[in-house]
């Protein structure tokens, strides 16, 4: 017998049973070759003495990283704690069962109902939901020990484009990591001494009619599925989540209605939207089985790759301005410029645009499934009236407004309250 090489496994064939090899230069070092053919590298060792049974631990199967050279290191630190008394088998196990216990994601669920709910009250749904959204799909099946400040920054590097998102993200996962410290299960958080993102400057973005008119038609260059997508936010005052994992499930097109389930909405409280003629015309020109997610590329997932999307729409929808201010023969159009916006500031333009036209406080918050001011507090505990009739006129008259705002009829920028003459 010879120290173990990779020449010597290489050469090794398997046999009816098993073939082990034990290594000269370390005793209890061997390779493990099994009728199947794999080889694995094992240990044998004895704790408590020579009298003690000897028991028999799998290293590794050979293969990246386990060459002969790593595994005989790896066999030596088993060996010297098996000399103090420590069963290599039994620290095994219990690494096993902690790795589980710190599964991430069974312990944001931990974190969510042991940290969050009682301390975070009035916004421990928000941390919930951008842990569950932004970082939960990246570290599936990763033990809470093995995450790195790589690991972080490449998650909040998936934000750059929402740096509200971004910072809260942050700040959610920074506090779960000093959490896990406090209560023993981590030695230290991979966030210490991590800078946050920068903070971010409130937002009044409101685009004009002419610039949605732009955005509208320089969506139709974008295909499927941000190009009906961006036009069901404009239709609806969505946010960017709800509509992106639509099922067709939600949708009633005879009653003109999306019903967002509690599950998908923000503040937890299902949400009925009304659907006007545009919202309408988007769904009815996509797929006609109207089965599974609206928007999705593959059937199974919602879309991603919002960041190319959205550059691209904003060329789109600069050629779009330019050539509409050419058709009113407009001078100098190549000046013409499109400041910058978020697809969420189309849903703040919804907002405006409503109060524009004339709608109730209380509606346009209704339609946009907020809980503040006039829902909250008192208010909310005695004002159960959804406003179900008021939010289809509302909506209906939003849709009516872009439509001609789109068409650039004579009266595209004045706005006129055609929700009022409902009402009256």
């Amino acid at each position: 017998m010879a120290k173990i090489s990779k020449r010597m496994v290489d050469a090794t064939e398997a046999g009816a049973a098993d073939v082990f090899l034990w290594d000269t230069d370390l005793k209890g070092f061997g390779l493990k070759v099994m009728p199947s053919g794999r080889k694995a590298y094992v240990v044998q060792y004895r704790t408590g003495g020579r009298e003690a049974r000897s028991k028999r631990f799998t290293i590794g199967t050979h293969g990246s990283p386990w060459t002969p050279d790593e595994a005989r290191a790896e066999a030596k630190r088993l060996l010297q704690m098996a000399s103090k008394g420590e069963d290599p088998m039994l620290v095994e196990r219990r690494r096993r069962t902690e790795a589980v216990s710190l599964e991430f994601e069974s312990y944001v669920t931990l974190f969510v109902d042991l940290y969050l709910k009682p301390n975070w009250k009035a916004s421990w749904n928000d941390g919930k939901r951008v842990l569950e959204l932004h970082i939960v799909p990246h570290w599936k099946g990763h033990a809470l020990p093995t995450i790195t400040r790589r690991d972080i920054s490449a998650a909040l590097d998936k934000l750059a484009d929402r740096p509200a998102m971004a910072r809260l993200t942050f700040a959610t996962l920074r506090k779960l990591f000093r959490w896990a410290v406090e209560r023993g299960d981590l030695p230290v958080s991979p966030m210490a001494e991590m800078s946050g993102p920068a903070t971010v400057a409130a937002r009044d973005r409101v685009l004009s009619d002419e610039e949605l008119a732009a955005v509208w038609q320089g969506a139709d260059a974008l295909g499927r599925p941000f190009g009906p997508m961006v036009r069901l936010l404009i239709a609806t005052g969505a946010r960017r989540e709800e509509a992106a994992a639509l099922d067709w499930a939600e949708i009633d097109m005879g009653n003109r209605l999306w019903t967002l389930p509690a599950s998908r909405a923000k503040n937890d409280t299902a949400h009925s939207i009304p659907l006007n003629d545009l919202a309408m015309a988007t769904l009815s020109a996509l797929s006609p089985k109207r089965r599974g997610l609206v928007f999705s590329t593959n059937g199974k997932t919602a879309p991603s790759g919002f960041s190319k999307a959205k550059a691209r729409l904003d060329v789109e929808a600069l050629e779009q301005l330019r050539k509409r201010a050419a058709d009113r023969e407009e001078k100098h159009v190549d000046k013409i410029l499109l400041p910058p916006f978020r697809l969420h500031d189309l849903r703040r333009t919804l907002a405006t645009g409503l109060q524009r036209l004339g709608v109730r406080f209380e509606v346009t918050e209704a339609v946009l499934n907020h809980v503040s001011g006039a829902k909250s507090g008192v208010a909310g505990v005695y004002q159960r009236h959804h406003w179900s009739d008021e939010k289809r006129l509302a909506i209906d008259s939003w849709g009516h407004h872009v439509s001609t705002t789109i068409m650039g009829g004579p009266n595209a920028f004045n706005v006129v309250s055609l929700y009022g003459r409902q009402l009256a």
